[in-house]
């Protein structure tokens, strides 16, 4: 089967516990970016991430997704990955995603660098031969050497962001997702991460991001989807025009 992600009529809301429907309109007032609030019958406040997306991604599309802070960008990136379920609608995707953000979920403070590795590596549906095939190029390309053997709570942030961004690009994606562009570690670490993630890119059948650059996503890009308050407003293949558009909807809504 081919690699697609289809979603139809996805919706996301998230309950806020704590919050009532008395306070609901001072809060709505403070409030110039994001999702949609409301209160249900029992005054329980709710925030409509996303609303009735309908997208149809398919072998070969790079899609940029752009919108204002609360859009939606991160709700839907997630929702790809599996990490959130749809509350309405429904999402069918065919392939093996690679999420290229929360790197440091599942880190064990207490395990070395490489039980860290591995234990990543099976979050990231790894099966445990792939793993043991790329430990040490995972090892080699994070530049950490015998620093592996360490406990991670000795590393400092920079090393352990070297340490999960080394896993994560170490197997060839056939769905690639990224919010934002990576940032890992120092000038010389950053620019070879940029050269791995670029041939990442390359190698993945479908790749969508989240970005607020322009030059970004007309450099990596050959779709676009504009996001306002979790509804996807506009949709299509890249262009200037498109891209005017785009930005101009994310401007109206900055502070």
């Amino acid at each position: 089967m081919s690699v697609h992600i289809t979603l139809e009529d996805v919706s996301v809301r998230f309950q806020i516990f704590g919050l009532h429907g008395r306070s609901l309109k001072k809060t709505a007032l403070s409030l110039t970016t994001g999702g949609r609030i409301g209160s249900g019958a029992s005054g329980r406040v709710h925030i409509d991430a996303l609303r009735n997306v309908n997208l149809d991604l398919r072998e070969g599309d790079r899609v940029g997704l752009i919108g204002h802070n609360g859009a939606g960008k991160s709700t839907i990136l997630r929702t790809m990955a599996g990490i959130y379920e749809p509350t309405g609608g429904r999402i069918r995707v065919s392939g093996r995603v690679s999420p290229m953000f929360d790197l440091m979920l599942g880190i064990d403070h207490d395990a070395t660098g490489n039980e860290n590795l591995r234990l990543r590596g099976l979050l990231l549906g790894m099966t445990a031969a792939e793993i043991e095939e790329y430990a040490a190029e995972i090892g080699e390309f994070s530049g950490l050497g015998e620093y592996l053997e360490l406990p991670v709570k000795t590393y400092s942030s920079g090393m352990l962001l070297r340490l999960m961004f080394s896993v994560a690009t170490a197997v060839s994606p056939e769905i690639l997702l990224l919010d934002e562009w990576i940032t890992a570690g120092d000038a010389n670490f950053m620019e070879r991460a940029e050269v791995r993630v670029n041939k990442l890119i390359d190698r993945s059948s479908l790749m969508v991001i989240a970005s607020h650059s322009r030059d970004l996503i007309q450099r990596l890009c050959n779709k676009v989807a504009v996001l306002e308050h979790g509804q996807v407003v506009d949709y299509g293949p890249i262009s200037p025009a498109m891209l005017d558009r785009a930005m101009a909807a994310e401007g109206r809504h900055r502070g």
